[in-house]
This record gives structure tokens, sequence and C-alpha cells, in this order.
């Protein structure tokens, strides 16, 4: 099967994306690439260089993608921040329509499958946690700022308990487990950053 004249690399990085998602990096063969991408393995390897490379590029891809959604879901916009925080974790445990399994998130799944053993994909991973804890921390602090938190809570801190919440929720949401009860620890989780302080009179 020669390479199509039409061939459209983003197309084939975005299909690679959805399949090293659904399967993972080692149970993603190359052949399974080549029928999704419709492109023989010679020809793989001469536009990607290897499956290596390509999982790089695709997870680039979800980080540009998926993760800036995630971020732009956290913009205040003025409203408040217990809302904001959560209608955003209850956004990342949505279920997929049409009964489609869940998929969790592609950063989170690469971590927990290959963890340390490859340093291109930590290097990504890490920046990928990094951005959501920064965001967090931001969501967190302009809490505090506005009155909507406590004066004495530690954005830096709150921020680790809210993402450590967070890769637990998107592992049981791969999991299948029962949103009903992802959606009651998402609540305790929030309750965790104490009472709103009550307005000056």
């Amino acid at each position: 099967m020669a390479r199509p004249r039409q061939f459209d690399e983003q197309n084939a990085v975005i299909s690679a994306t959805w399949l090293f998602w659904r399967r993972g990096y080692h149970a993603t063969s190359v052949r399974d690439l080549g029928d999704e991408l419709k492109l023989t393995p010679s020809s793989l390897y001469r536009t990607f260089t290897d499956k290596h490379t390509l999982f790089l590029r695709a997870l680039d891809h979800y980080r540009a993608t998926e993760s800036a959604q995630a971020r732009r879901r956290l913009d205040t916009a003025d409203r408040p921040v217990r809302d904001v925080l959560r209608e955003w974790m209850l956004w990342l445990v949505a279920c997929p329509a049409d009964g489609e399994p869940a998929r969790g998130c592609f950063v989170v799944n690469t971590a927990t499958e290959l963890g340390t053993t490859d340093e291109k994909v930590r290097q990504r991973t890490e920046a990928a946690f990094e951005v959501t804890r920064q965001a967090l921390r931001s969501v967190l602090a302009e809490g505090r700022d506005r009155g909507e938190l406590s004066d004495d809570l530690d954005p830096d801190g709150a921020a680790e308990l809210l993402f450590t919440t967070v890769l637990g929720l998107r592992v049981r949401e791969r999991a299948g487990h029962d949103r009903a009860r992802l959606t009651t620890a998402i609540d305790l989780a929030i309750r965790a950053l104490g009472p709103t302080p009550p307005h000056p009179a």
C-alpha cells in the first residue's frame, strides 16, 4: 500500500493520538498504526522515523489541545471559584458519548504506563502536570484574594491536594468507576478548602 498522495501528516498525528490514547504505548503496534493511518510500515517509518517519535508527537498534540482546553475551563471569569473548580473536575470525569469506554487522560495514562523509564515522555508528562498545578494555584489564590476562600489558605498546598485528587479521579474514570462516587469525592475535595468566609457587615 503506497503512501496516499493526499496524505495529511497532521491528520495522521491526530489519528495516532486517538489510537495511543485508547490502547496505550506498548499495546499499540506499528501494524495497528499502519492500519489506522492507512500507511505501510515503510511509509510510516519514512514519515515519522519510528513508533516512539510518533508517540511523542501524539502526546504533544494532546497537550496542545485537550490540556489547553482543560486550562481554559479553569478561567474564573468572575465566577465563584468553588463553582469553577467543581465544574472543571466534573468535566474531567464526564462519561464518553455513545457508550464508548472511558479513556481517562492520555497524559495520566502515559505517566502510569511508562513512569520514569522514558525521559522524553517524563519531561512531557511533568510539564503537563505543572501547567495544571499552576492553573490550580492561580484559581485558589484568586479565590483567597477575592474573599471567597480563607485568608490563611495555602494555595500551594491546596493545589497539591486538588491535583492529587484529579489524578486519582482520572485513573478511576479509566477504570470505569461509577460517576456518582466520583462526584462524591469531588464535593468532599471542594469542601476541604474550608467554609466561605463571612462577608464583613
